[in-house]
């Protein structure tokens, strides 16, 4: 283990004391998990950056990671210092100006380092899920790690990416991969302790004949606290493209999931993918917003979903209420009594190949969407696309099973209106990108295109504000936090952090005084 403490002066590294009250409403000068709040929408209430004055954005400060690799963590926010990860690495740093406070260098493993979402925090604890699937929990203060649980044996191909969610007394955790035939599973760690409270599997275990395996948890979830229930999107099926093996609609993979925080039991599911055999999990980030629907109030749950669909949910009950399309697709034979789209079995990998909209990598993936309560948009990175997947014989029921070829995409934001799930409006971004989306009270929407350009939208129309070369591609998500009463929006472009603020106001030159005659 290597760790690196630099002292600063600008910051007290005091305690944090994130409790539960912080989690369910966050102060305004943090952002203090993953999603800020919990409901997902990453919609900021600031708006000192407006769409009058966006277009002064200057950098207030960038900071260099020195590592290799994109950063594709959201950074969390509590008492003025920002932790982030790339993966094997963590970092606490000044918000104000960058500055390294700590550095934490976790001991290199051989574990598939696809990402790193980020940690997140409760008390004077931070929670971080290594590459191979061990929890840790570090002290805010210093990065020293306090305890390390194994969540999953990596060496059976299960690794980790996600930034843990907190709920209560709760730290919720699952591991990721499908390359392996697996079992995918939600488990409830206690906070102090490390030790497992309860486990969720999604999946029977691998030795169970003709039954799918994996739906992984790739992704941080969200929640209700009204409610109680948390709700996680699961990963695809396994063996991959070979859904003959594995007959009926393979619960509970590609599937959103409503679960009693207490006790990890099911209260509702819905599941976008039944019977998946194009690698199109479900996990998706759930976002959660009240509202009208249909002229009564309701309490939703909104999914662009990596098949190409966008859904909107009672959260409540799990009753669908919209189900419609964000781009091409040609998988489906329509939509049933339930809201859920109807695979085409003429569509599923042939040894002569199929084409297929969307690609292998989906409408959306794991980049955030954003919701702006004020539109009533909800607004996503998409991706219109198509491949060619093909499954023979000889490619058996392990794995993967199969191969597909991208043939053409492109990467678009999209604003649709979530009563009718029309889009209202598109920005284009040239190839697919990887940026997700901030909304803010302000009107404006921060992203990020394919070519490394940050940008600065108008909500209401789509329309560019402002943009700036990153230098690197872009994998995050924005955020935006407000210290000493002005606002920054944090962005990250390869390996580099970058927050942008409005420019000082000049103070005024006092007039001099008038010459006495």
């Amino acid at each position: 283990m290597a760790l690196a403490a630099v002292a600063v002066t600008t910051v007290g590294l005091h305690a944090q004391n994130v409790d539960s009250t912080m989690l369910k409403n966050p102060p305004k000068d943090s952002w203090p998990g993953y999603h800020g709040d919990y409901s997902g929408r990453r919609n900021s209430a600031l708006t000192e950056i407006n769409t009058t004055n966006v277009s002064k954005l200057t950098l207030g400060w960038a900071f260099q990671t020195q590592q290799n690799g994109q950063i594709k963590a959201t950074p969390i926010l509590v008492d003025g210092i920002l932790y982030f990860t790339l993966p094997d690495n963590v970092w606490a740093i000044d918000a104000r100006n960058g500055h390294q406070l700590w550095h934490y260098a976790a001991p290199p493993t051989k574990a598939f380092h696809i990402g790193q979402r980020g940690v997140s925090i409760l008390k004077d604890k931070l929670y971080y899920m290594t590459s191979d699937a061990h929890l840790q929990a570090l002290d805010a203060k210093t990065g020293k790690v306090l305890w390390d649980v194994e969540v999953a044996d990596s060496k059976k191909g299960q690794w980790a990416t996600m930034s843990p969610l907190i709920v209560g007394n709760h730290v919720l955790v699952g591991a990721s991969g499908d390359f392996d035939n697996l079992q995918g599973f939600l488990r409830s760690v206690d906070p102090e302790t490390g030790k497992t409270q309860w486990t969720f599997f999604s999946t029977p275990t691998v030795d169970t004949p003709r039954v799918a395996y994996s739906g992984n948890m790739w992704m941080t979830g969200t929640y209700d606290p009204e409610l109680n229930l948390i709700y996680f999107g699961t990963g695809n099926p396994s063996p991959v493209l070979n859904g003959k093996v594995r007959p009926g609609d393979n619960l509970y993979t590609c599937t959103i999931l409503a679960l009693d925080p207490e006790t990890g039991k099911l209260v509702w599911h819905f599941q976008p993918s039944p019977h998946d055999t194009h690698d199109w999990d479900a996990v998706e980030i759930p976002v959660l917003a009240d509202g009208l629907f249909d002229g009564k109030p309701r309490k939703m749950l909104m999914q662009a979903s990596r098949n190409g669909y966008f859904f909107v949910i009672d959260r409540a009950t799990g009753k669908n209420l919209l189900t419609t399309t964000f781009g091409p697709v040609n998988w489906s034979k329509g939509v049933d009594k339930d809201g859920r789209p109807i695979p085409n079995p003429d569509k599923e990998p042939a040894p002569d190949g199929r084409l297929i909209a969307p690609d292998e990598s989906g409408m959306t993936n794991y980049r955030s969407p954003s919701f702006d309560p004020k539109t009533g948009l909800f607004i996503v990175s998409a991706s219109p696309s198509y491949s060619l997947y093909f499954n023979k014989p000889a490619d058996g029921a392990y794995g993967w099973a199969g191969a597909d070829y991208g043939l053409w995409s492109k990467g678009v934001l999209e604003a649709i209106d979530y009563k009718t799930g029309k889009i209202r409006w598109s920005h284009e971004l040239g190839d697919r990108g990887g940026s997700g989306v901030l909304t803010t009270a302000g009107g404006l929407t921060f992203s990020g295109d394919s070519k490394g350009n940050f940008l600065a939208l108008d909500t209401a129309n789509g329309k560019t504000l402002w943009h700036a070369g990153a230098g690197g591609g872009i994998a995050s998500s924005p955020i935006s936090y407000e210290l000493d009463g002005h606002q920054y929006v944090l962005m990250s472009g390869g390996n580099v952090l970058f927050a942008w603020r409005l420019p000082e106001t000049p103070v005024a030159k006092a007039a001099p005084a008038a010459a006495k005659k």
